[in-house]
């Protein structure tokens, strides 16, 4: 049901087929299948921090019987959720993947790229028995709008190579709430499902199926998210044992759509237009993800035969918790305290189906997460809030007063700046003074951390902040100017956003890596380590070809437990 996207690679795929049917792979039979977790938004030291909430089957399980990585960074500037989940499906930095941002400005087009958006890969239509002899036929906006697919990610990841390298036999899936979660993790050769906040279905498009497996489609008919409806996200442990329990309603926090600031947060009606996004905002979101994960498991009966299968698995509810409360609240502890009894209920069902010594797996997140700004205030470090189109604005002045141009800013897609090069032509200027002039006036806004125009990068002393933007600068689709905001304050898009990530400084950064199953032993690694390490490392275990474009090194605490 597949669409053949390459012809050359499938080709290539079928000629190696029968040598492989006589001569099945051999390399780490042990290992059935390879589940990659991914935790939106989850900083390294929330792992720990929460660590007595947790029973013995969730995170602790990974923690008390897998090799952690305690002090994991990336090194890469622009910490956002796209690039995130593109560092670490392929291993390379953004300057090589191209995943430089959530939006980047097409210089062709002049227009916003969406990463995953793709015309000539319409979503699936989803159809729905409404009685014994009728179907409707789903026509929503989320189902209207334009395609998706992995065609923009510049690199292959360790998903395609592992496909590459048992000819097309190991199957490849992955799951999220986010489109782009699933479709990065799930590479150029996997197939990717994510739920719809607007139909409630599991979404996919004519990249991946002609039409949706049997097995989707009653996953999508059971509408389990109407289950939610007049309930609420209540707290998961007695209120007396948690660490923020005094810390319910700060007045930086958003209520979005009356889900409100304070505990219990209601879904809502079913018939809200935002009833399926507020479940998304809690616990609901990742059990959703966790059950079509387990239908998905069962259906593709993943696991079941050498070579290895592959299954990402991306929960999101905790990134969404920690843009409307910030990560130091009692929601964002909470929530992790929930994911931990879906994450427990995830891997009990994998040790019955597959047998979690069968089963390789890594957890890690990409990016972690700024602490609200007037919450570190009130603890003693100045912070403030600084919006993208106060920059904008001084931008602009910069270029009418020295250089006569009206609007010399395109755009500013954080965290970069796009200048008009035609305005600026016609000037007969050079577009090196006019972006160099630019940033060294940003420089001096408060609340502005860092501010370097294109030209003016390699003219910098090389630091560890210049290497991280130089990882994140992708010719073709970088702006004019690089811009962070200063430590701990928010560079604010919308007034929706209690927090944000984003940024190069540590917090953003940091987030943890575990590996654990294939009865690996425990470890506690303190040395930092970087997340495009996770790529080399599972090509080692499973003997494969790095990732096109990878970058990191093999983590050897892990491979030398190869089994």
């Amino acid at each position: 049901m597949k669409k053949r996207n390459n012809p050359l690679l499938f080709t290539l795929i079928f000629s190696l087929n029968s040598f492989f049917l006589a001569n099945p792979v051999s390399a780490n039979e042990q290992i059935k299948l390879v589940l990659q977790i991914t935790v939106d938004g989850f900083r390294g030291d929330l792992l720990t921090r929460y660590k007595h909430h947790y029973g013995v089957h969730g995170f602790r399980y990974l923690l008390d019987h897998g090799v952690y990585y305690a002090n994991a960074h990336y090194s890469h500037a622009n910490t956002d959720s796209v690039v995130g989940h593109a560092t670490l499906a392929s291993g390379s930095y953004p300057a090589d993947h191209g995943m430089i941002a959530n939006v980047w400005l097409d210089p062709d087009t002049g227009k916003q790229v969406n990463n995953i958006e793709d015309a000539n890969a319409p979503l699936l239509v989803v159809t729905q028995l409404i009685s014994d002899n009728e179907l409707v036929t789903a026509t929503t906006a989320q189902q209207r709008i334009s395609g998706r697919s992995p065609r923009a990610l510049l690199a292959t990841t360790f998903s395609d190579q592992l496909f590459i390298n048992t000819a097309g036999r190991s199957r490849v899936f992955a799951v999220s709430i986010k489109d782009y979660a699933a479709i990065l993790m799930a590479g150029h050769m996997g197939k990717a499902f994510w739920f719809s906040p607007v139909s409630a279905n599991m979404l996919s498009s004519t990249y991946y199926y002609d039409a949706y497996p049997e097995w989707v489609s009653q996953w999508n008919a059971q509408k389990l998210s109407n289950g939610y409806a007049k309930t609420s996200w209540e707290l998961s442990n007695n209120r007396e044992e948690y660490l923020f329990s005094e810390q319910d309603d700060r007045p930086y926090e958003i209520d979005l759509n009356g889900f409100s600031r304070t505990f219990p947060h209601p879904y809502g009606d079913l018939d809200s237009p935002l009833f399926n996004t507020l479940l998304t905002a809690g616990p609901a979101g990742d059990k959703l993800v966790a059950d079509f994960a387990k239908k998905l498991i069962a259906n593709e009966t993943l696991g079941s035969r050498i070579p290895t299968d592959y299954l990402s698995v991306s929960f999101s509810s905790l990134d969404t918790v920690n843009h409307l409360f910030g990560p130091s609240s009692l929601e964002s502890e909470d929530i992790i305290a929930h994911l931990d009894k879906t994450l427990a209920d995830l891997l009990q069902f994998i040790d019955k189906q597959i047998g979690l010594e069968n089963t390789l797996i890594v957890l890690s997140a990409d990016h972690g997460m700024l602490e609200a700004a007037e919450y570190i205030t009130e603890l003693g470090f100045p912070a403030g809030r600084i919006s993208s189109s106060e920059i904008a604005v001084l931008a602009n002045a910069t270029g009418k007063k020295e250089f006569g141009i009206d609007g010399v800013v395109k755009a500013f897609i954080r965290p970069f700046m796009y200048l008009d090069h035609e305005k600026i032509k016609l000037t007969q200027l050079t577009l090196e003074n006019v972006e160099t002039r630019i940033a060294k006036a940003l420089n001096d806004l408060e609340g502005i951390g860092f501010s370097v125009s294109r030209s003016g990068l390699s003219a910098l002393a090389d630091n560890p902040v210049v290497q991280q933007i130089k990882r994140n600068f992708h010719a073709q689709r970088a702006g004019d100017i690089y811009l962070a905001q200063a430590p701990y304050w928010l560079l604010q898009e919308t007034d929706r956003d209690a927090v944000m990530n984003g940024s190069p400084w540590s917090y953003d950064t940091y987030v943890p890596i575990l590996f654990a199953g294939a009865n690996l032993k425990a470890q506690r690694i303190d040395r930092r380590v970087d997340p495009v390490d996770i790529a080399a490392t599972l090509s080692t275990l499973m003997s494969v070809t790095p990732p096109s474009n990878a970058r990191g090194s093999v983590l050897e605490e892990v491979a030398n437990q190869r089994p």
